[in-house]
């Protein structure tokens, strides 16, 4: 039976308006993203702004972990307000406004105040909007809708980088320089697109009133699963560093091939293209998994998928090798990122169900920091170590070894466990 917001009307490939509109947003705005930064923006650090490999590290850590900390108050407020859309188009219109910026920066501490300003936009939509799809449908099909959304924002990151493509293409007569930086304007369009479907094609049900000071910004009105999963999933995150990391592991074996710099742009957005296509069209299906199963066999074997792929990258020796390892690592993406969120929605009572995916959030945001500077740190040595040696394996058995440590807790903790959502 619906819960009483749910949408009734499924039309929309079976949800309602508002969880296919907001698929719609995120395909837009990962069009964009994906343009930009998984695999433009580290090799612009790296080959246009020459900066070093921890402070590649320090950006995305800093960038993601520090705005990552407004997740938790986003989602409190729109659960106090009883109002999502208004803080998700400021988020997305905060992201937009920011990232043609980036085609005018001189050194890597411009990019880093750019790069935060996008994962702020970030930090304030990303709570609303997954509290909104879990209240928007009936909790037996939660997990199809969270698939169906990663599924949509996966397939933004296909066609991102194959635009992107197009355009090294287009640009090549140019420098790498001038190429990445007209593919830093030209990725806006999407961005401002999504915005618009915001205003005028997302709908919001309030959800029901509660009590005055029901709704509080801490952890007491939560249950020892749903903390026993946050520190899990922080255990999984603190070895998943920023893809930028795969990406540059990709170019530095690519690095002892007769290549210029803008052909192996080039491949490594092809190779980040099946990543993405595998992830797309896995997602709903390993929504749906979880739906009927229940989501920790599901997170188990996406987490161990996880490690695999990790340890490859370690003792990976060609780009050929690095081809295979992107495609199984769409497996987990798949297994885990729509997922882990049905997963604390599921554990979040009703009208708490913001500041619980807040907090999921936030503190999977917040491991990025020390993530991305441990993995600069094993790579090459701190920012501030010039001439440190470089390490490129050693990143990704630490990855590894953190994801088997977190599949061990969800089955020790979890196994044999009903799986069922919190009233």
């Amino acid at each position: 039976m619906s819960s009483p917001n749910t949408e009734q009307d499924r039309s929309f490939f079976g949800f309602g308006r508002t969880v296919f509109m907001l698929g719609i947003v995120s395909f837009l705005t990962d069009l964009s993203s994906e343009m930009m930064f998984p695999v433009i923006m580290p090799l612009f650090l790296k080959d246009v702004l020459r900066v070093k490999y921890g402070f590649i590290g320090l950006i995305e850590g800093v960038a993601d972990s520090t705005a990552s900390l407004l997740r938790v108050i986003s989602g409190w407020l729109s659960d106090r307000l009883r109002a999502r859309k208004s803080l998700i188009a400021l988020g997305y219109g905060l992201s937009t406004v920011v990232k043609p910026l980036l085609a005018f920066v001189a050194n890597w501490w411009q990019a880093l105040v750019i790069r935060f300003g996008d994962r702020v936009g970030k930090g304030i939509r990303s709570a609303p909007r997954d509290a909104l799809i879990a209240g928007s449908v009936d909790p037996s099909i939660r997990g199809r809708a969270f698939g169906f959304h990663r599924a949509m924002d996966t397939l933004g990151a296909v066609g991102g980088p194959l635009l992107a493509l197009l355009l090294l293409h287009l640009f090549q007569s140019r420098t790498p320089g001038h190429a990445y930086r007209m593919i830093f304007l030209i990725a806006t369009l999407p961005a401002t697109l999504a915005v618009i479907t915001i205003f005028v094609a997302v709908r919001e049900k309030k959800p029901e009133a509660v009590p005055e000071g029901k709704v509080k910004l801490s952890l007491s009105g939560f249950d020892r699963r749903f903390k026993l999963f946050l520190l899990i999933a922080a255990v999984f995150s603190i070895g998943n560093s920023s893809d930028a990391f795969l990406v540059l592991r990709a170019r530095h074996l690519g690095s002892q091939l007769d290549m210029s710099e803008t052909a192996l742009a080039a491949m490594l957005l092809s190779i980040y293209v099946v990543f993405n296509a595998v992830s797309a069209f896995l997602s709903t299906p390993a929504g749906i998994l979880s739906d009927r199963i229940g989501r920790i066999p599901v997170l188990v074997i996406g987490y161990l998928v996880f490690s695999g792929v990790y340890f490859g990258f370690a003792a990976a020796g060609s780009l050929r090798t690095v081809w295979l390892l992107f495609l199984i690592y769409g497996f987990y993406s798949a297994a885990t990122e729509g997922i882990q969120r049905a997963f604390a929605a599921d554990l979040s009572p009703a009208h708490l169900r913001g500041t619980g995916l807040g907090l999921y959030h936030t503190v999977v945001g917040v491991t990025l920091l020390p993530a991305s500077i441990i993995a600069g740190f094993l790579w090459g040595g701190l920012p501030w170590q010039p001439g440190a040696p470089e390490h490129p394996t050693w990143p990704f058995l630490f990855g590894g070894i953190t994801a088997v440590l977190a599949a061990l807790l969800l089955v020790l903790f979890f196994s044999g466990k009903q799986e069922r959502a919190v009233s």
